[in-house]
């Protein structure tokens, strides 16, 4: 009876999106920022370009050096994080050894303040640290659970791997489209690309896809347009 439980609970934790939600946002990140960057970058340049050579180079310069930065950048963050969450663990083991009474006493306060009496807080306090006193206070004092804990070389490989995918739709929109007007075809097709990954992104995060594509897609047109600004307004004829 007992493992048919176990087995319905996992089944409905599957259901919840919360599980994706490290990977998801490098993911996303990484593709929303190669399809913009580089978008960006090639429209200033083709802005004062008369040939496709400067805009397919600094396009391919910018997809290279995309994915190494986005990799390492969020390998560094990501590690950063699992430091200090690492060193407040360890901190907590020791305060458990040292003043266990006091230790039990914050994890009953924590239950008060969500709601429980006094002697339930007691009493749930009292069990949880019997059972797993530093895992108690990991999820309840610090609020790391397995969920929020992030993998670095997974969020590096999901950064670096998704500003890939993304950098090469602008980088094949230098390559085909005409030189002539190149600048709006390439704002045509990153605003349908963007598109594409504001729907992806809200099924897999099972958010709303209105709502994500109209917050991608606005501030995408945004730095577009301040990007062509600066390639009109230096004005330099790129052959």
């Amino acid at each position: 009876m007992k493992e048919n439980k176990d087995i319905t609970l996992e089944n409905h934790l599957d259901n919840h999106f919360i599980n994706r939600t490290n990977w998801l946002r490098a993911a996303v990140l990484g593709a929303n920022d190669a399809i913009i960057s580089l978008s960006s970058l090639a429209i200033g340049v083709a802005a004062a370009s008369t040939t496709r050579e400067p805009i397919l180079l600094a396009t391919t310069a910018g997809l290279v050096a995309g994915v190494i930065s986005m990799a390492a950048g969020e390998y560094v963050s990501v590690s950063s994080q699992t430091d200090i969450e690492t060193a407040d663990i360890e901190r907590e083991r020791q305060e458990l050894q040292e003043m266990p009474a006091e230790e039990l006493e914050m994890l009953t306060q924590i239950y008060q303040k969500r709601g429980l009496k006094r002697e339930i807080a007691m009493t749930v306090a009292r069990e949880l640290t019997e059972k797993d006193a530093l895992a108690a206070h990991i999820r309840d004092e610090l609020g790391i659970t397995e969920t929020s804990q992030a993998n670095p070389m997974q969020a590096a490989f999901a950064s670096g791997a998704a500003f890939s995918c993304g950098g090469i739709m602008p980088l094949l929109v230098t390559l085909f489209a005409p030189v002539e007007g190149m600048e709006y075809w390439l704002y045509g097709f990153t605003i349908l690309f963007l598109i594409i990954l504001g729907v992806i992104s809200a099924k897999t995060g099972g958010s709303s896809v209105p709502k994500a594509i109209v917050r991608i897609t606005i501030w995408g047109t945004v730095a577009m347009i301040l990007s062509a600004l600066v390639g009109y307004l230096f004005g330099v004829n790129v052959s």
